[in-house]
């Protein structure tokens, strides 16, 4: 057999391996994190519910959701195992946050320097001076726009 006729097969064959490699090592990843869970260790589900690690078992892990509130969950139900600060950060709301830098505001409300300034999003009506005759000219659009282009009034001519 020609090179050239077996290329495209081993060009798909080293992609495949390359894949199943890169899946096999984030599986591992993951195994490796489950086990080394302990108690009192924040971890998030894959359901991405919040809770404290209370008892690891074998398969299992006994997770206290809510303050007295236990719950058996399946080990591999486990999605991450997070750190102290970022656990008290999302579930207790704690935004003691250490930021080196310059701290970014959420809006561009205060790179304007102008705080009178302030955009105005209620919808006006164009003109609330309307003789009430337009509106019936509109109505009468409306309708003609409704019945194919014939105003009430006019009828086929056949």
């Amino acid at each position: 057999m020609n090179i050239v006729t077996l290329l495209p097969f081993i060009v798909l064959i080293g992609a495949m391996f390359l894949m199943t490699r890169s899946a096999k090592k984030k599986q591992a990843a993951a195994a490796q994190m489950r086990n080394d869970m302990q108690p009192g260790t924040g971890v998030r589900t894959i359901g991405g519910m919040y809770a404290t690690v209370k008892e690891v078992h074998d398969d299992t892990v006994l997770l206290e959701v809510a303050p007295g509130v236990h719950a058996v969950y399946a080990k591999n139900s486990i999605g991450a195992v997070l750190d102290d600060e970022e656990y008290n950060r999302i579930v207790h709301g704690d935004d003691d946050l250490k930021v080196d830098g310059a701290v970014v505001p959420d809006d561009a409300s205060s790179l304007t320097g102008d705080d009178d300034a302030k955009i105005d999003l209620v919808k006006k009506d164009e003109d609330e001076d309307a003789e009430p005759a337009d509106t019936e000219d509109v109505a009468a659009k409306d309708a003609k726009d409704s019945k194919g282009g014939k105003a009430d009034g006019e009828a086929d001519a056949k």
